[in-house]
């Protein structure tokens, strides 16, 4: 892992922004690139002066963006019969998929937007709205509305912490645990209060 650290950080001060965009299409294609890594250390490479906010912002996007299509794409015309087939091949994990697919089935097309904030789901998210169908131009303006915020966050904290940005990685991940948690108590929140409606007077 720690190799594997090393050589998409150097890709990244090599390669800039090319690299970020090919780096979150790749973790938008469900293919498990931490994104905290990526955002983490393009902040840092803000704050040496080397990449500009707005245009890694941008490039971070763009990136999640080409890869969430291509995963969308792949559960459009593949269907889960092609996941389970050939999944294993492309660096698909069954119960990861498993896990997007019920959030999906859960909240629908806005999964596809608050979902960014959770790890594992939003790397795999895209497959199930592919396998729903659901309108192509709603879930593109959900998926960068949802990475936008994610990914100014991260960007603008690596940025603001400097030369200790790979502390980004575990606040990542606490930030993921709270918006997880909060979701977990809104859902609760709406099914009692949709009973204390149902409830006769």
């Amino acid at each position: 892992m720690e190799q594997i650290f090393n050589s998409i950080v150097q890709y990244i001060d090599a390669w800039g922004y090319i690299a970020i965009v090919v780096g979150m299409a790749l973790e938008s294609a469900c293919i498990p690139v931490p994104s905290e890594l990526i955002f983490g250390f393009a902040g840092y490479l803000v704050y040496l002066g080397k990449l500009d906010f707005t245009a890694a912002v941008i490039a971070g996007v763009a990136g999640g963006l080409i890869g969430s299509v291509a995963a969308y794409l792949l559960g459009y015309q593949g269907g889960p019969p092609f996941v389970e087939k050939y999944g294993k091949y492309i660096f698909l994990s069954k119960r990861h998929v498993q896990m997007a697919q019920r959030w999906f089935d859960r909240y629908g097309l806005k999964a596809t937007f608050f979902s960014r904030l959770l790890p594992v789901v939003r790397t795999f998210i895209s497959l199930p709205a592919g396998f729903a169908k659901v309108d192509f131009s709603k879930f593109v303006i959900y998926t960068v509305l949802g990475s936008i915020p994610w990914t100014i966050a991260l960007v603008y904290a690596g940025m603001i912490l400097g030369e200790n940005w790979k502390a980004i990685n575990a606040i990542g991940h606490n930030v993921s645990a709270i918006v997880g948690l909060g979701l977990v108590l809104a859902t609760i929140y709406y099914i009692r209060r949709n009973r204390a409606q149902d409830r006769p007077d």
